[in-house]
């Protein structure tokens, strides 16, 4: 059951490093923009309370919204943008499902040692805990120019702010970047422009079919400025050790990204003493030859899409059951429906969020993606 109305939670209870826990936030449909704001702004401070989450234990949140471009500036001026302690916060037009205008995604750290938060810029928060840095980089866009610009230069522009950005506190692209997210305007055209500006710039950065890409979900979706084709989140961990880190597949069913001339890691696996996290990067349903599994039959291929996934956390040592939260992108919102009757019964607990999401295939009639934490003991490692 939602831990309250409109809001589910998983928390993840590590031995030496805290807890770390995710919220979904839903807004009742039906009421007007600044209405729903407030809806979600109720329901997240009261899971947060019964969970005893303090402002100081805010690290992400993601808003998915119907208009970015009219609903931004109420999303900013809001207490989810102005929270008490600074938040990474990222806000993509992906209009949730099944019909209200906003829907919230949350990630706290509580417990441990003490996180202490630094923000570089708006789009570019520090925390360190542990010993530890930890960059997140959010709403990464060209929009600064309000000018229409090709989507190679706005791919360089993203990535070249997170480069900067990185370099500064002396880290790199290849070593430390774990996870971006590339939101695209209108998928289906501008897509293959951006891998193939994305596949150059990581050759010059030193990230090959022979060395390792980075996990990454690229789907519909936009920004607040009208000119902006593509625009980024990343996490970032500064400190990493080469132990620590390990690209997640299973080659019985799914082929490297590299076999169709795209460049990301289907997961990465995050080691540390209690824990390990595993970002599943954007996983439809394919097969081991890269081919488009179920066509036109959205159920067998979101069931496809779950194995996929449940593969490559167990090629990482992980399994579907250490998921702490999903975002499901759906093509065509009358699937909704019967996604979400299936997903309920299967993931009763689980903070899931679905929104309309064209994947990068027309074919693609579904695809997921996620963020899961296992408990493992590795005391040479270092703690969260």
């Amino acid at each position: 059951m939602p831990i309250v109305e409109g809001v589910t939670a998983r928390r993840f209870e590590g031995t030496r490093g805290g807890s770390e826990h995710y919220l979904a936030v839903q807004a009742p449909a039906g009421l007007s923009l600044d209405e729903q704001i407030g809806a979600v702004e109720q329901r997240y401070a009261a899971a947060c309370a019964a969970l005893g989450l303090g402002p100081e234990t805010g690290v992400f949140r993601r808003v998915f919204l119907t208009d970015a471009q009219n609903q931004t500036e109420a999303v900013t001026a809001s207490a989810l943008a102005n929270a008490a302690s600074p938040v990474a916060l990222s806000i993509v037009q992906q209009p949730p499902l099944p019909g209200s205008k906003i829907a919230l995604l949350a990630y706290h750290v509580a417990g441990g040692a003490p996180m202490v938060k630094r923000r570089l810029s708006r789009r570019h928060l520090l925390i360190e805990r542990n010993g530890l840095r930890h960059l997140w980089s959010t709403r990464l866009c060209a929009g600064a120019s309000h000018t229409p610009s090709a989507t190679t230069t706005q791919t360089r522009a993203v990535f070249g702010e997170l480069i900067g950005t990185l370099a500064a506190q002396n880290a790199t692209l290849r070593e430390h970047c774990v996870r971006t997210w590339l939101y695209i305007k209108d998928v289906d055209v501008f897509y293959q422009d951006m891998v193939d500006s994305r596949r150059e710039l990581f050759a010059e950065h030193g990230l090959t079919g022979e060395t390792h890409y980075i996990a990454s979900t690229g789907i519909e979706g936009a920004c607040a400025d009208r000119y902006d084709l593509v625009s980024m989140d990343a996490y970032s961990g500064l400190d990493l050790a080469g132990a620590q880190v390990s690209y997640l597949n299973d080659l019985d069913r799914l082929c490297l990204t590299k076999d169709y001339n795209v460049t990301f890691e289907r997961g990465t696996r995050v080691a540390y003493a209690d824990r390990a996290q595993f970002f599943i990067s954007g996983t439809a349903s394919i097969d081991a030859a890269g081919r488009i599994v179920h066509p036109g039959d959205v159920m067998r291929q979101l069931d496809r899409a779950l194995a996929n996934v449940d593969a490559l956390l167990r090629s990482g040592g992980g399994t579907l059951d250490d998921m702490m939260h999903l975002i499901v992108y759906l093509r065509d919102p009358a699937d909704f429906a019967v996604v979400d009757s299936y997903l309920r019964e299967r993931f009763a607990d689980l903070p899931i969020v679905v929104v309309q999401g064209a994947v990068c295939r027309p074919g693609w009639l579904v695809e997921v993606e996620g963020i899961g934490i296992g408990a493992i003991d590795e005391p040479g490692l270092p703690g969260f």
